[in-house]
């Protein structure tokens, strides 16, 4: 079975959606929340926050309440039939904690939303896909600091949600790492989280027909190449079609990055576009994961074959 494949599209918001802030991972600091509720309720959304989403874990402040709890919120929200989109607070690490606690059949059952969401989110967006078979937005955080002082992040995932069809060519900065086209189905997320989904039950087979997004923050070069090396020994990357890399972020000198990109993916055989303004940088722009869509690295653009959402 081919590992990326065409999801189920989510249907688009309409003025008035409710929408729910959920925290799956780390804490959320109260007044960047308060700011991206307002950004919400300024597209005419309706935001609910789920009752632990400002829990602070007893024993390890880098989560956000207990397992338990940030599982049973995430459920709540997704299984609420007045509830249209969820939306994450922000990233940091818990994800994978509350993954298994989830329960997928009747998430199944809830039908298809929209879930929003990046970097520890990864976990959750391969989750969704291999489990519920449903398209998600790779893009800014209720609580993410980027989300609250930045325009095109917030016109881009605005467009995304409401009229999909508007930005169905994601354009890039960047240039070409290895030049080239391709067509396939788009995945990925932060690095070093689709490293340690490997075995796990949520993760996919492969790569394999993808085209794979890829990002990270905070690691040094050698971690990135230790990441990327994990994926190639283990197969993961057979097939791949495409790689388009975001942001590197606090990664050392990018020039030095880029060097250790182009060493570990350049004998893959296949376009890489990088710079492509999505995950831990400035103004990230909105990428929907599990719609088929063509890369030209040359060009710098992704062209979605239907819009994002429905």
């Amino acid at each position: 079975m081919s590992g990326a494949r065409p999801l189920r599209r989510p249907a688009r918001l309409a003025p008035g959606a409710r929408v729910a802030v959920v925290a799956p991972s780390g804490p959320v600091p109260e007044e960047r929340l308060q700011t991206g509720l307002d950004v919400l309720r300024g597209w005419d959304l309706d935001p609910v926050v789920a009752p632990h989403v400002l829990d602070r874990h007893g024993e390890f402040d880098y989560l956000a309440g207990s397992d338990a709890d940030r599982a049973a919120d995430l459920q709540s929200a997704w299984c609420d039939p007045a509830v249209d989109a969820v939306i994450c607070a922000r990233g940091g690490y818990g994800a994978q904690r509350m993954v298994d606690l989830l329960d997928w059949e009747a998430m199944r059952a809830a039908g298809p939303k929209v879930f929003v969401g990046f970097s520890d989110i990864t976990a959750l967006h391969e989750a969704f896909a291999v489990r519920l078979g449903l398209v998600t937005l790779h893009g800014p955080m209720a609580a993410g600091v980027d989300f609250a002082k930045s325009a095109r992040a917030q016109d881009h995932l605005r467009a995304t949600l409401f009229a999909p069809e508007t930005v169905r060519t994601v354009r890039s900065d960047g240039t070409a790492l290895v030049p080239g086209r391709a067509r396939g189905v788009t995945l990925g997320g932060c690095l070093s989280l689709l490293a340690a989904d490997l075995g796990t039950p949520h993760a996919r087979p492969s790569a394999d027909g993808g085209l794979l997004c890829l990002e990270d923050v905070g690691e040094e070069p050698y971690r990135i190449d230790r990441y990327l090396t994990q994926l190639l020994r283990s197969g993961w990357l057979d097939g791949v079609r495409g790689l388009l890399l975001g942001s590197w972020a606090q990664c050392e000198p990018y020039d030095g990055v880029r060097a250790m990109l182009a060493d570990r993916l350049g004998g893959l055989g296949v376009p890489v576009a990088e710079e492509f303004g999505f995950g831990h940088c400035d103004d990230a722009l909105t990428v929907p994961f599990g719609v088929t869509a063509e890369l030209d690295a040359d060009a710098g653009t992704l062209t979605l074959d239907e819009p994002a959402l429905d």
